[in-house]
C-alpha cells in the first residue's frame, strides 16, 4: 500500500537504460539551474535598499553605484566559472576543483560551504517568494510559514519525480518571470525617458537616522552580493546537460549571467531614478512594479511570476545539493546512502536531507527572508574563492593552450571573491554571518569523522593477515525463542534441525498464571526431539532473560561451539496490520546485533518469516 502511494506521488520506477534520456537541453537547463541567480534580485535588491535606507536620501542615492560594483563582480565570477566548466566537464564544481588542486581539507571546506549555501538558497528563495505575494495580499502574511513549507513540498516532489520532469515544469515560471519582468523594465524605461529628470530622493526618502558611513555602505554591498549565489549551479550540474556537455553548459552560463545582470541593474536603476520607497510590509520590487504598472493586472502578474520563480529558485539547490552530497559520499565523506540513485534516477536521499534542513530554517526563522539573509553569501563566496584558487593551480599544472590567460582570469576571480568574502564576514558578522563561520568547520569535522569511520570499517573487514586455511568450526548450538506452538514454528524448527542436533527451544514465561505444563505437553507432541526450556521473567521482560540464557549457555560450554538464534517471525499481509502485532522479533534482533557475546563469538541470527494471508 505504501509503495502504491509512493509511486502515485513520484511516479513508477525508471530502468537504468533511461538514465541518458534524463539529460537537459539548454532551454530546460536554464530553467533548472538559473532560477536562483535570476530571481536573486528579489532579496538582493531588498537588502541593498534596507541597508541604505537608514542613511535616508544620501544612502539611497548609492543604490545604483553599488549595483554596478556587484554587476562587475558578477561578470568576473561568471567568466571564472566558464573556465571551470571547460576544465572540469564532469561537474562537482567547487569541491572537486579545490580537493584536486588545493588538497583534501580545502576541498572539504569548499564542499561544506557549498552545501550550507544550497540549504540557505532554498530557504531564502521560498521565504522571499512568499514575501512577494504577501506584498500584494497583506492578509496572507500570517500564513507565510505554511505557504513556504507548501512550496517546499511541491518542489521536493517534482525533483523526486526526476530531472527531466522538474526541468520541464520549472521552465514555465522561469520564462513567465523573464517575460513579465523584462516587460515591466522596458515599460519603466519608456516612462523614465518621458519623465526625463530623475525624481529627487530628498522628496521621497524618509529622514536619515544614521550617518552615511563606510561600514553602512559595505554592509549594503555585502548584502547585495547575495545576488551572486546560484551562479555556480551550472558548473556543478554540467553532467546533466546533453552532449557536448561543457559546451552547452558554458553557453547557458553566459546567457544566465547576461539576463541576471540586466534584471539587477535595470530594476535598481529604475528604483533609484523614480525615487521609490517601499511602504510598510512591502518589498522594494513590489513598490517598483506598483509605480510602473499601477495596481492593475500587470502588477499582479509581476508579483505572481516573482513568487513562482522564487519558489522554483529552490530547484537550483535541489539540482545541486544531491549531486555534491553524492560526490562526497563516493569519497566516503558522507553516508554511502547519499550515492544511491532512487527509483526515478535521482539522488533521492540528498533531496530528503535538503528538504528537512530547509523546512527547519523556515520554521525557526518564522518564514522571514530578511532574518535569513545575514547567514547567506558566506558559504557561496567561500566556495567561489577556493574553486577559483584551485583553477589557478589546475592551469599551472596542465599548461594547456592559453593557460596563462585562463590562470589570470581565475586568479582575478579568486582575488575579488576573497576580498568580497572578507567584507561580508566583517560587515555581517554580528548580524548572523558568525553562524556560517562556525558551521562550516563543524561540517568539515563531521566529514573527517565519517571518513575515519569508513577507514576503520575497511581495516576491520580486510582479508589481509587472515590465515590461508581456516579450521572449520563444529556444528553450532541453536536456540529458538518460543511464543507458542503454531504453524510459524514449523519452518523454524525444521531449519534448526538441518543445522545441528543440538537444538533448544526457550520459552520466556512472563505470566505466572500461565499453564506451563500444557504448553510443554503441546510442544513435545509436535517436536519431541527438541529440548524445551522455560525461563521465568520476574519483571515481565522477554529480551533480557533471553540474553541472560544465551550468556549462561556460553559459560556452561567451552567447546568453541557457536550459538545461533533461529527467530520465527510472523509477517502480516498488509503493512497497516503491523500495529496489531508486537514488535518483539525486532527488539530481539536489535538487542543482539549491537551486542558482542561473552565468548568472543558474534551473534548469529537467522530470521524465519511466516507470511500470513489475511
Amino acid at each position: 500500500m505504501l509503495n502504491k502511494l509512493k509511486y502515485l506521488i513520484i511516479g513508477s520506477p525508471l530502468p537504468n537504460e533511461l538514465q541518458g534520456e534524463t539529460r537537459l537541453n539548454k532551454v530546460r537547463a536554464l530553467a533548472a539551474f538559473s532560477p536562483d541567480a535570476l530571481s536573486s534580485i528579489a532579496y538582493a535588491n531588498q537588502e541593498i535598499y534596507l541597508g541604505l535606507l537608514a542613511a535616508g536620501s544620501a544612502g539611497l542615492s548609492l543604490q545604483f553605484p553599488i549595483a554596478l560594483a556587484i554587476a562587475f563582480l558578477l561578470g568576473i565570477v561568471a567568466l571564472s566559472y566558464a573556465q571551470t566548466i571547460r576544465g572540469y566537464p564532469s561537474g562537482g564544481g567547487s569541491y572537486i576543483v579545490a580537493r584536486e588542486n588545493l588538497g583534501t581539507h580545502p576541498g572539504l571546506v569548499a564542499g561544506a560551504a557549498l552545501l550550507i549555501d544550497y540549504v540557505l538558497t532554498a530557504a531564502v528563495s521560498l521565504t522571499a517568494g512568499v514575501a512577494a505575494i504577501t506584498s500584494a495580499f497583506p492578509e496572507l502574511v500570517t500564513y507565510r510559514v505554511w505557504l513556504a513549507l507548501g512550496l517546499l513540498i511541491l518542489i521536493a516532489v517534482l525533483n523526486l519525480r526526476g530531472l527531466r520532469e522538474s526541468g520541464t515544469v520549472m521552465a514555465v515560471p522561469v520564462y513567465l518571470f523573464l517575460f513579465s519582468f523584462f516587460g515591466m523594465l522596458l515599460y519603466g524605461l519608456v516612462q523614465a525617458v518621458i519623465q526625463g529628470t530623475p525624481t529627487a530622493l530628498v522628496t521621497t526618502a524618509p529622514p536619515a537616522f544614521e550617518p552615511l558611513a563606510i561600514l553602512l555602505v559595505l554592509h549594503a554591498f555585502s548584502a547585495g552580493c547575495t545576488a551572486l549565489t546560484g551562479i555556480e549551479a551550472i558548473s556543478n550540474g554540467t553532467p546533466a546537460f546533453k552532449p557536448p556537455e561543457w559546451v552547452n553548459a558554458r553557453k547557458t552560463l553566459i546567457v544566465m549571467a547576461v539576463l541576471m545582470g540586466s534584471l539587477f541593474l535595470g530594476s535598481i536603476g529604475l528604483t533609484q531614478f523614480f525615487g521609490i520607497v517601499a511602504g510598510p510590509g512591502e518589498t522594494i520590487l513590489s513598490a517598483l512594479a506598483r509605480r510602473v504598472l499601477g495596481n492593475g493586472t500587470g502588477y499582479y502578474l509581476v508579483q505572481f511570476s516573482t513568487l513562482a520563480v522564487l519558489a522554483v529558485a529552490a530547484n537550483t539547490s535541489f539540482a545541486g545539493f544531491p549531486r555534491v552530497t553524492a560526490i562526497l559520499a563516493k569519497d566516503q565523506f558522507m553516508p554511502r546512502q547519499l550515492f544511491n540513485v532512487g527509483d526515478r534516477l535521482v539522488f533521492h536521499n540528498g533531496i530528503y536531507i535538503l528538504s528537512g534542513f530547509t523546512a527547519i530554517l523556515i520554521v525557526v526563522f518564522n518564514g522571514d527572508s530578511h532574518a535569513l539573509v545575514p547567514l547567506f553569501a558566506v558559504g557561496a563566496f567561500t566556495a567561489f574563492t577556493l574553486s577559483q584558487a584551485g583553477m589557478v593551480v589546475h592551469w599551472f599544472k596542465s599548461k594547456e593552450k592559453d593557460w596563462q590567460v585562463k590562470a589570470f582570469i581565475n586568479g582575478l576571480g579568486a582575488l575579488v571573491t576573497a576580498i568580497t568574502l572578507m567584507v561580508i564576514g566583517i560587515s555581517k558578522f554580528l548580524g548572523g554571518a558568525w553562524i556560517s563561520i562556525i558551521v562550516i568547520p563543524a561540517t568539515v569535522y563531521l566529514f573527517l569523522k565519517i571518513r575515519e569511520h569508513y577507514k576503520l570499517v575497511g581495516k576491520q573487514l580486510s582479508m589481509s593477515g587472515v590465515p590461508p586455511s581456516l579450521r572449520p568450526l563444529p556444528k553450532p548450538r541453536v536456540v529458538i525463542p518460543v511464543s507458542g506452538v503454531h504453524r510459524g514454528m514449523v519452518d523454524a524448527v525444521n531449519l534448526a534441525r538441518s543445522l545441528t542436533d543440538d537444538v533448544t527451544a526457550v520459552y520466556i514465561d512472563v505470566d505466572p498464571s500461565s499453564d506451563e505444563v500444557v504448553l510443554r505437553k503441546h510442544w513435545n507432541e509436535w517436536f519431541p526431539d527438541v529440548k524445551f526450556v522455560v525461563v521465568p521473567s520476574s519483571y515481565r521482560s522477554i529480551v533480557e532473560p533471553l540474553i541472560k540464557f544465551l550468556d549462561q549457555t556460553d559459560l556452561e560450554h567451552h567447546d568453541g561451539q557457536q550459538s545461533v538464534l533461529v527467530l520465527p517471525e510472523l509477517i502480516p499481509a498488509s503493512s497497516w496490520q503491523e500495529i496489531l502485532h508486537n514488535q518483539l522479533a525486532d527488539e530481539i534482533k536489535k538487542a543482539l546485533l549491537y551486542r558482542r557475546r561473552k565468548n568472543g563469538f558474534q551473534n548469529i541470527i537467522i530470521d524465519v518469516p511466516y507470511h500470513l494471508k489475511k
